[in-house]
């Protein structure tokens, strides 16, 4: 199954990997007019009901296969309201096609009956499809009350209109179906649905047939990140500071541009406030980097398991915890991070020599590991030249850790106990020191704002999509501090 938000990830990444959504819109409507031709024979009337997105635009191009169907289009709004130009262009393609047309100003007028009275034999509806937040209002409240009027059989595109696909409730929230336009929540009462790529989890709930139609999206659109993974990462225009994530850094001692480069990355990633606690050796040396960061010494030149109650307690103020840039390693750093860790029950992003300590902590904390191979071997994992061999290996560890973990590589593996995704943005020039600070410091402000698994998965995107601009700009001079100040351009889904 799919969500409705992953099913919009996965279609702009089909149309990033060559394959256009005109192209995608092509075989849905053929999968309509299949799914037509499953319930009603040639010289069966045929409404088909559109709303003026893509929804509405895959029954346009269903119209155009029902040949030997009496078939009549009705859109919803103005035409030249249709929201997308591939819609737009298969309403078009009708009148060129001398296929019967109609817009529908007032739904009110929306007549769903022929000369002689009867209802059609099949009604589709493609008012709205999925990802539709709120009731039903006008023209598709009065619309769906039509349809549901009908004798015909219904025909869903993708999911009944009112109806969330996530969930198989009304989208008006009220639990009700009634068609009553003035009373609870409308959703058309469909027969059949017609859904594409994978089943959407609410359509179980409905007592209709659902068919899935393979469209010819990708199987990569789903294994690799890809620039759809990023929608829905904006800022919210309506939000306050700290409302973005607040991100502490615990790192330094022995080296300051580690954590300086994690902190650096997390503000550019879209945290909204950054601090970094550090050895009190080195914390001007951090501060003297960026007037942006908020930098908490911590007494003499090494973390030790004395600062556990004060990290602790700058842990707490903050959303996300980016654990080991330039820790270094020794017995105190690691009784440090062990001891830490065992309290913590927050989400911390795991770097660098604090890896090593976690397969034997107990800690009820969520944890986004970031080892290279070399150190997922070390923490107990296994790895393998194939991708998806290494993939299948890396989850079965994240499953026995029962933490999230990113694997760096020429091609980086992102797993969960529930499965993996691959990451192939990034080039040889990123094997240069630092860029491992910079994924997790990226990682760290994306936790403060989405589940492990996805901050990892567009950490990773993103922070090769960086690196892939820098790489451009100064060839095999590319240093890791020529990522941060790229990681806006990589955040965006244009």
């Amino acid at each position: 199954m799919i969500t409705t938000d992953r099913m919009a990830a996965v279609d702009a990444n089909a149309a990033a990997l060559g394959v256009p959504r005109k192209q995608l819109m092509e075989s849905s409507g053929n999968a309509v007019a299949r799914e037509v031709r499953a319930v009603a024979d040639p010289g069966a009337t045929v409404a088909l009901v559109c709303g003026r997105g893509n929804n509405g635009g895959d029954a346009l191009v269903a119209a155009r296969f029902l040949k030997g169907y009496d078939v009549t289009v009705s859109l919803l709004g103005r035409p030249e309201a249709i929201r997308t130009d591939i819609a737009r262009e298969n309403w078009d393609a009708l009148e060129s096609a001398e296929i019967p047309r109609e817009a529908v100003a007032d739904s009110r007028g929306l007549n769903l009956t022929g000369p002689d009275g009867d209802d059609p034999d099949v009604v589709v509806d493609a008012m709205l499809g999925s990802g539709i937040s709120g009731g039903l209002r006008e023209p598709e409240r009065t619309a769906a009350a039509a349809i549901n009027a009908s004798d015909a059989t219904v025909i869903a595109v993708d999911v009944p209109s009112g109806i969330d696909a996530d969930t198989g409730d009304p989208t008006g929230g009220s639990g009700e179906t009634s068609v009553d336009a003035d009373e609870g929540a409308v959703a058309v009462h469909a027969d059949r649905v017609v859904t594409f790529h994978d089943e959407k989890p609410g359509l179980d709930s409905l007592d209709a047939a659902v068919t899935v139609a393979d469209i010819g999206i990708p199987a990569a659109a789903e294994r690799f990140t890809g620039p759809g993974d990023l929608l829905g990462i904006d800022r919210d225009p309506d939000s306050h500071k700290g409302e973005n994530g607040e991100v502490l850094v615990v790192g330094g001692g022995p080296y300051t541009g580690a954590p300086t480069l994690s902190a650096l990355a997390a503000l550019r990633a879209g945290a909204d406030l950054v601090s970094v606690a550090c050895p009190e050796s080195v914390a001007g040396a951090v501060q003297g980097f960026s007037p942006n960061l908020i930098v908490r010494a911590l007494p003499g030149d090494r973390v030790g398991p004395a600062h556990a109650d004060r990290v602790a307690s700058l842990a707490a103020e903050n959303d996300v915890v980016v654990l080991g840039p330039g820790l270094g390693g020794g017995d105190g750093t690691e009784a440090f991070v062990r001891e830490f860790l065992t309290a913590f029950e927050g989400r911390a992003v795991v770097d660098a020599d604090a890896l090593r300590v976690v397969p034997d902590v107990d800690t009820d904390a969520e944890l986004i590991c970031t080892p290279h191979q070399g150190e997922l071997v070390g923490m107990g994992g296994e790895t393998a030249e194939e991708p998806d061999e290494r993939a299948e290996l890396v989850r079965e560890f994240a499953a026995e850790l029962d933490h999230a973990l990113l694997v760096k590589g020429a091609v980086d593996v992102i797993a969960d106990a529930d499965g993996a995704r691959l990451n192939r943005t990034g080039n040889p020039g990123m094997t240069v020191g630092g860029t491992g600070d910079v994924l997790a410091g990226t990682v760290g402000a994306l936790a403060a704002v989405t589940d492990p698994f996805r901050a990892a998965a567009v950490g990773a995107y993103v922070v090769g999509r960086a690196g892939d601009a820098a790489a451009e700009a100064n060839g095999a001079g590319l240093v890791a501090t020529d990522l941060p100040d790229r990681l806006p351009e990589a955040m965006r889904n244009e």
